[in-house]
């Protein structure tokens, strides 16, 4: 039993983190050859996500609690971007803010932009109230700190050209002021490259609040209690048997924080958000949903269960020791969390420097995961959200 138990943990692991990433490119080969098939039978190519001989209307909507800080340069670079200013209009939806960010948006003397105030009730509500008021046919969701490159608009609305699309994720670019390397941009960097292969398959499991498009009739109003609405809103675009795709030339930068202690409460709180997303989306669970279903459980579920597979696999090791394989697999393991209390501690340098940080990234993003099920289980978690004190980037 113990031998089962461990190996089961095992496979599940290595599925989700490395077994999942070999499939998708191996789908993607795939898909590269029945698409030269397609191409040699026809004779014509024509290429998915060209630029529409019409731009649609574009609402960009950005939810702000006490920005004050960076709602100005937000402003600044939501008007520079390169999409034709009649038809593109930027609304600014402050939930209760009390620092004086309305005050700045109303200084704003440009047409295009409008402000939204209510009192403080979560930035799903936000959501709920801006997005029907928004005149586009495309709704551009960022957060107030996230700086957009000027093209990123363009490249996202091109692919709404095809009307199986129904959501477009944009690259978030994650930047460091004191730190080239640092833990976080290592995994960000592995995420992105999922993403990017999920989007080829139009199967995008989840967004990025920092830049993401969808269409505005897509959209249903959201409970008031979701915590995490930048997943849900593309599951539940992807429920529907719409495609999610990935836009790895629509960039947006945002600064990380320095504040390990906030950014473990920023996980925690998306873990408890994600184990609350699955009653919203329970089309996503049935394997009868065909790739989107295998991706959710690949790139999702299990990753929500890695805590608990990690305690089964050094458990059941326990009692596997009368084998010399096992006692491997146990230093092995034993050695993995080591390496995470040297990374906490800072006590190595250069390159095992960095293996050790990233261990120890790993293991505090997986206890993440258990304060945030706990979170859930209690149903502790608030929905308004204070967001993790991230400066914009020039």
């Amino acid at each position: 039993m113990a031998e089962l138990v461990f190996w089961c943990a095992a496979v599940l692991l290595v599925h989700t983190y490395f077994l999942y990433p070999v499939v998708l490119f191996a789908l993607d080969g795939a898909a590269q050859v029945l698409h030269n098939l397609r191409y040699m039978r026809s004779g014509t190519s024509r290429r998915r996500g060209e630029q529409p001989s019409e731009l649609p209307r574009v609402s960009l909507v950005v939810a702000a609690y006490n920005e004050a800080s960076c709602i100005e340069e937000k402003l600044r670079n939501s008007l520079a971007l390169d999409y034709p200013a009649e038809r593109f209009e930027v609304v600014i939806g402050s939930d209760g803010s009390s620092d004086g960010t309305d005050e700045l948006v109303q200084r704003c003397t440009d047409e295009r932009v409008r402000l939204s105030a209510a009192p403080r009730a979560g930035k799903t509500s936000v959501l709920n109230r801006c997005i029907p008021l928004a005149k586009g046919d495309i709704v551009l969701l960022s957060d107030a700190n996230t700086i957009i490159e000027p093209e990123a608009v363009k490249r996202l609305v091109r692919h709404f050209e095809n009307p199986e699309v129904g959501a477009v994720c944009g690259q978030l670019r994650l930047f460091n002021p004191t730190k080239a390397e640092y833990e976080e941009s290592t995994y960000w960097t592995y995420e992105s490259l999922i993403k990017f292969y999920e989007g080829k398959r139009g199967a995008v499991v989840g967004a990025n609040g920092g830049l993401y498009a969808i269409r505005r009739s897509l959209f249903n109003a959201l409970p008031p209690s979701t915590i995490v609405d930048d997943f849900v809103i593309p599951l539940r675009i992807l429920e529907k048997g719409y495609k999610v795709v990935y836009e790895p030339e629509a960039v947006a930068h945002e600064e990380t924080t320095e504040d390990y202690g906030k950014e473990f409460g920023r996980r925690a709180r998306i873990a408890a958000g994600n184990f609350q997303s699955l009653r919203m989306v329970p089309g996503l669970l049935s394997p009868l949903s065909g790739f989107p279903a295998f991706a959710f459980w690949s790139h999702k579920l299990l990753r929500w269960c890695a805590p608990a597979l990690m305690a089964l696999a050094l458990l059941a090791n326990l009692f596997l020791l009368n084998s010399t394989f096992y006692r491997l697999t146990l230093m092995g393991q034993a050695l993995f969390y080591t390496l995470a209390y040297l990374g906490k501690k800072g006590a190595l340098r250069g390159s095992a420097k960095r293996v050790a940080s990233v261990a120890y990234y790993f293991v505090t993003m997986n206890l993440a995961i258990v304060v945030g099920f706990w979170r859930f289980l209690r149903n502790t978690q608030r929905a308004a959200w204070d967001r993790t004190a991230r400066a914009p980037t020039s």
